[in-house]
């Protein structure tokens, strides 16, 4: 059944989750007087980048990575809600501006990424991207395929990096829009999730043979119960994270305007 002490340590997972920890400690640490002189290191910005590849590495290289591929689609959901909220957002989050201004700064790369970042191309994307990896033929095959799994949740997180782009965007260049911009983003982005978790939650049929057909871990928990609880997840956390960001951007908007004009965003 399920080996406990099973973790993965391929190095194209533990070299790349390195590399990018050590890219991270080189630019904070011993180019940070070129990039920002004068500015000190950035604890507390490392701490959140740090925590988010752990947390990437629970998620994709801890024994969940076997339940989801082989046993519960509610499993593998969990999976993919911790790449696209938490991770995702504490990549963001522990970038300092003068970290990711020089990446976006490049004359001859403004124009398309102006395009890239802009609060509905984010929306489209991260819309897109999720919902099309759902599709049961793509599904299924990241199921058999190891690489395509790999490309998956890779594009799981650059997804997920610009659904946050607009809500949490590190960059001076490109920075986040209004508070009141914001929350309509939020709200339509919800709504555009809507298709995605309704199918998954409404469909008739088994949608993934693999978990049709897997062993049951959990007496009595059906092929049927298992992906109906994945639609739930999927949906309750999508609406957990949207009211929270809601909740959060109406909460600085009310604190900037309480401030004055010169204050907000």
């Amino acid at each position: 059944m399920i080996d406990w002490r099973h973790w993965h340590n391929e190095p194209y997972l533990t070299g790349g989750l390195i590399l990018a920890g050590w890219l991270y400690a080189v630019l904070a640490g011993p180019l940070r007087s070129r990039l920002a002189p004068g500015q000190p290191y950035p604890r507390g910005k490392a701490a959140l980048f740090y925590s988010a590849l752990v947390l990437f590495y629970l998620a994709v290289g801890s024994p969940l990575d076997q339940i989801s591929e082989r046993f519960l689609l509610s499993a593998h959901m969990v999976q993919h809600l911790l790449i696209m909220y938490p991770v995702a957002l504490l990549i963001l989050l522990g970038l300092p501006s003068w970290m990711a201004d020089p990446v976006l700064s490049g004359p001859g790369t403004r124009p398309a990424l102006r395009l890239l970042l802009h609060p509905l191309s984010c929306a489209l994307v991260s819309t897109v991207v999720i919902s099309f990896w759902h599709a049961p033929f793509l599904y299924e095959w990241t199921l058999q395929d190891k690489v395509v799994h790999v490309v998956e949740h890779l594009l799981f997180l650059a997804a997920s990096l610009l659904y946050w782009w607009p809500l949490a965007s590190p960059s001076t260049v490109f920075p986040a829009p209004s508070y009141g911009a914001r929350m309509i983003y939020v709200f339509g982005t919800e709504i555009s999730m809507i298709p995605v978790s309704a199918y998954i939650v409404f469909s008739g049929d088994i949608l993934y043979p693999t978990y049709e057909y897997a062993p049951r871990l959990i007496a009595g928990f059906t092929p049927a119960d298992d992906q109906l609880t994945a639609g739930i997840i999927m949906k309750i956390s999508g609406m957990l994270v949207s009211l929270t960001a809601l909740g959060v951007c109406f909460f600085k908007w009310s604190r900037a305007s309480s401030r004055g004009p010169a204050s907000a965003p």
